[in-house]
């Protein structure tokens, strides 16, 4: 087995961080080596113990979670930081990629969830919590909206995706795009949830996507998909 994936926890509600690291104690993969409760730590906390993630709360009292990230970008530009937050609103979430973060969870995710996150983004990737993708496709889906009619009047039209996709692929990106996560999309379309894994990274492959956000919002951009 390769090397562990360290993590640095920096949450100010201590319970909260206890009921993370026993989570993570639980992955063989994983490990926790530090932890802190305000974001004026965190530069120390990584130039110590070069954690391949840091998971950051975004309410704390004195250094926010997302002050403390751009920070630590600036300062450790290999950083990966996933925030934890109870806000879903796209402001909250627009504002924590703009400064450098990679992934963002709400606190109500369950422990399969936070562990794929962490991996995704260790490994360069990018993880939000499928509510937050939900809301922020609507957002870009009303933005290129408003756009449309101009779009229209010059004769552009979209381009459909049965040239690159299957039919079923085109359903599972429908379901990304609606924020449905692996196993509400299989329950959704009556398919294993192994076999949902197994299209969404056709989809990536064929879309030449990193993850499935990216996957997303190109389909938005090119409207092969459809968010009210």
């Amino acid at each position: 087995m390769g090397n562990k994936i360290k993590v640095i926890l920096i949450d100010d509600h201590k319970l909260f961080r206890e009921g993370v690291k026993r989570i993570l104690e639980f992955e063989p993969g994983l490990e926790v080596v530090a932890e802190g409760e305000d974001g004026s730590c965190a530069p120390t906390l990584v130039k110590k113990h070069r954690p391949d993630v840091v998971l950051m709360d975004i309410n704390m009292q004195n250094v926010n979670g997302v002050e403390a990230t751009g920070t630590l970008v600036r300062s450790f530009p290999n950083t990966r930081v996933i925030i934890l937050s109870i806000h879903d609103d796209e402001s909250y979430v627009t504002h924590a990629l703009q400064t450098g973060a990679q992934g963002y969870l709400l606190k109500e995710m369950d422990a399969h969830a936070l562990v794929e996150a962490i991996k995704v983004v260790s490994e360069g990737g990018s993880y939000l919590h499928p509510r937050v993708t939900h809301n922020l496709v609507k957002e870009y889906r009303r933005l290129i909206r408003e756009s449309e009619s101009v779009l229209t009047a010059t004769g552009i039209e979209y381009e459909k995706p049965v040239h690159l996709l299957t039919k079923r692929e085109c359903e599972v990106l429908q379901l990304l795009a609606e924020g449905k996560s692996n196993k509400s999309a299989a329950k959704a379309l009556y398919i294993s949830e192994k076999t949902i894994k197994n299209h969404v990274s056709n989809i990536l492959q064929k879309m030449n996507a990193t993850d499935r956000t990216q996957a997303v919002v190109e389909a938005i951009k090119k409207g092969w998909v459809d968010v009210i």
